[in-house]
């Protein structure tokens, strides 16, 4: 009870624990992929290190992690999605607010790899665009074939089909959330794609409770440089559609103060 009642706590004083992150070290990861794809189970494995067996579909989920890494504050937020496929102009904006993407499909089902593809092609086209230019852009983003561990898996197609299917620059993986296999590699390009410090890598820093966050943040402290550490916020609410359309127009509005903009990068 003690824990659920710190954690709302941290809920109502989000934004005054968050000022010590700079702006800079914030990155948001969205995650698409057709349903049933295993892409909850990926974040899962990612904030909990565990796997949950029951399937739930997902309509949007958010979630939150603050690190405290080498005396500096960084900030991941994770926006899970079923896709948006029946509220395209929803996925556009997850697409325009994100700064890295996992794509995810499943190795025994080729029409969730075709979506996958094509996700590919929309992310690319909408930052381009955003930034208005003419030329491809470098888009940070992994591609996972998860449902490795499954048997049907290997019959669909091999490694090599799967490669010449995708861009020949996207960064694959083959994994198994429930099994474990590729997971660490996959999230260490995950977090290196993004600009963040290797030791957001999950097995690279300790997991700290609510409680402990807010002890840290109480002394004003921050651990020893050897020490990297880490929370997940667990009640936290995803920014409101109206505040993400607003950091666009932001983000346009820094763009024609520019007067040469040589690259594009999405915050």
């Amino acid at each position: 009870m003690g824990e659920k009642v710190a954690s709302q706590n941290l809920v109502e004083s989000d934004f005054a624990a968050m000022q010590k992150v700079k702006s800079r070290n914030h990155r948001r990861l969205v995650v698409l992929g057709s349903p049933n794809v295993g892409k909850s189970s990926i974040v899962r494995r990612f904030l909990k290190g565990n796997f949950q067996e029951a399937y739930v579909p997902t309509v949007e989920d958010f979630h939150r992690k603050v690190y405290q890494i080498r005396g500096e504050g960084y900030q991941l937020d994770i926006l899970d999605t079923s896709g948006n496929g029946n509220f395209p102009a929803r996925k556009m904006l997850s697409i325009l607010t994100g700064n890295i993407f996992l794509l995810v499909f499943s190795l025994d089902n080729k029409q969730s790899l075709e979506e996958v593809c094509t996700l590919q092609q929309q992310i690319t086209e909408a930052k381009r665009k955003l930034c208005k230019s003419k030329q491809d852009l470098f888009v940070p983003m992994v591609i996972c074939g998860n449902k490795m561990d499954r048997e049907a898996a290997a019959k669909e197609g091999t490694y090599k089909e799967v490669r010449e299917t995708l861009s020949k620059q996207s960064v694959y993986f083959e994994t198994s959330a429930k099994e474990n296999i590729n997971m660490e590699e996959m999230f260490q390009m995950l977090v290196k794609q993004a600009g963040l410090p290797p030791e957001t890598t999950p097995s690279l820093h300790h997991k700290l409770s609510i409680s402990s966050f807010q002890e840290l943040k109480m002394v004003g402290g921050s651990r020893k440089d050897s020490d990297p550490c880490a929370v997940v916020f667990p009640y936290i609410r995803r920014p409101s559609i109206s505040s993400d359309l607003q950091n666009i127009i932001n983000m346009n509005l820094c763009k024609k103060k520019t007067k040469k903009l040589e690259k594009c990068h999405i915050q």
